[in-house]
């Protein structure tokens, strides 16, 4: 086999992550493997000493969770709703780059006024206000990823 080839494959192995390739095509047969691939025994100690770190960890963990889920579970305070992403995608707050927010807080929105696009699967989605009020947040960056039921926007009601 050239060293073209041999390098074809290397490289194969590298954009796949493979550990391990064996290749047989016309009565030649390539196996290639990389270094530390073969040593099963490495991996036993890891486990072993996993164990006995995880529990003093484990312990503070959910005192430090259940802080964090009261305040998500309270929802927006009096008076105001939040106008939540219908979809996974992407949060943008104006038509285009060189456009204005299609709303900033202070404004003014009714329930057909679009208040901003997610973009999903390469379709620009308008998303409306569907309520009536004032913008008094905006909870996601422009150009960032959210997610079902994100909230987007506060609303004074």
């Amino acid at each position: 086999m050239e060293h073209r080839e041999l390098k074809k494959l290397v490289q194969l192995m590298n954009d796949n992550g493979l550990v391990e390739l064996e290749i047989e095509e016309e009565g030649r047969r390539v196996s290639l493997r990389k270094a530390g691939a073969n040593a099963p025994t490495m991996p036993m100690p890891v486990p072993m000493a996993m164990p006995q770190a995880m529990p003093a960890p484990a312990a503070p963990a959910p005192a430090a969770a259940a802080p964090e889920a009261a305040p998500v579970d309270s929802g927006p305070p009096p008076g105001t709703k939040e106008i939540l992403s219908p979809m996974v995608g992407t949060f943008y707050r104006r038509p285009s780059p060189d456009a204005d927010n299609y709303v900033d807080i202070g404004d003014r929105v009714d329930k057909d006024t679009v208040v901003c696009i997610v973009e999903a699967m390469k379709v620009n989605n308008e998303i409306k206000a569907e309520l009536g009020g004032e913008i008094v947040a905006v909870h996601v960056e422009d150009g960032h990823p959210v997610e079902f039921d994100q909230p987007l926007f506060r609303v004074k009601v």
